[in-house]
């Protein structure tokens, strides 16, 4: 059989009978892939931890014709201080969600989107309270939503394309931006959003995950979930599937 070596991220498992996983996994080098870890639910087996949700691995798959096969797992990080507070598991989940409803097989982004997933992952994992995990997924959020092709505009209103400066504006997540006071009558938005956040959030789509603001420094947990909640509103409205975790996130924020 054809075998492949790649590196992955577990979004999803599903029983598949007493002693057999359905790993639903998001890779480097193919975009999202699906594969057989035969007795992963064994006490003595030797993928078992490995395919633990949230972990990063070297694998080695055989093809097959539906689902390929884990034969080999090699654990690249198992983020392993996420697992030790709630928050960082639930943000962990929701965003792993999130590339596993808009990544795709044998996706043209693949690496970029599996370093996307894996730093922000490893920031929440490191991240010493609620207010650095969150700056993390709205990072995240931002940068994942530019890389499939959904890009919030936040400088210019989407109906008269005139800059908004330093003035208060309206969000929409299903239009995908901010629309200017004057042209909100045509729309109805009620979601203001003040130009400072504004001024957050693009700082946050355009810095890396190491790097760390002025405006992160300076944001309260209540406007990280305020940017969050409208994040959120924004990814759900152009995602073709439903969002599970946002439910439980519901009770964490």
């Amino acid at each position: 059989m054809e075998s492949f070596v790649t590196d992955a991220i577990n979004l999803k498992s599903y029983n598949l009978s007493e002693s057999d996983k359905i790993m639903v996994m998001y890779s480097r080098d193919r975009g999202l892939i699906r594969g057989v870890a035969k007795g992963a639910k064994k006490p003595k087996s030797k993928l078992g931890a490995r395919m633990d949700l949230l972990v990063a691995n070297k694998l080695m798959l055989h093809k097959g014709r539906n689902l390929d096969t884990i034969s080999q797992a090699e654990a690249l990080n198992t983020f392993n201080a996420t697992r030790r507070n709630m928050d960082k598991i639930f943000y962990s989940m929701y965003i792993s969600e999130v590339v596993n409803n808009f990544g795709v097989e044998d996706d043209p982004c693949s690496a970029v989107i599996f370093d996307l997933l894996y730093e922000a992952l490893n920031t929440i994992s490191h991240a010493e309270d609620k207010i650095q995990i969150l700056n993390a997924v709205l990072k995240f959020q931002l940068k994942m939503m530019r890389v499939s092709g959904f890009s919030l505009e936040l400088d210019k209103c989407l109906c008269c394309r005139k800059p908004i400066e330093n003035e208060n504006m309206y969000f929409s997540g299903r239009l995908g931006g901010v629309v200017c006071l004057e042209c909100n009558s045509h729309y109805g938005l009620k979601d203001i959003m003040h130009y400072k956040l504004r001024d957050y959030l693009s700082v946050l789509a355009n810095s890396e995950f190491d790097q760390i603001s002025e405006y992160e420094e300076k944001a309260n947990e209540k406007i990280c979930l305020v940017s969050f909640e409208l994040l959120k509103s924004y990814i759900n409205a152009h995602s073709v599937k439903k969002f599970h975790s946002t439910d439980i996130l519901q009770e964490v924020v």
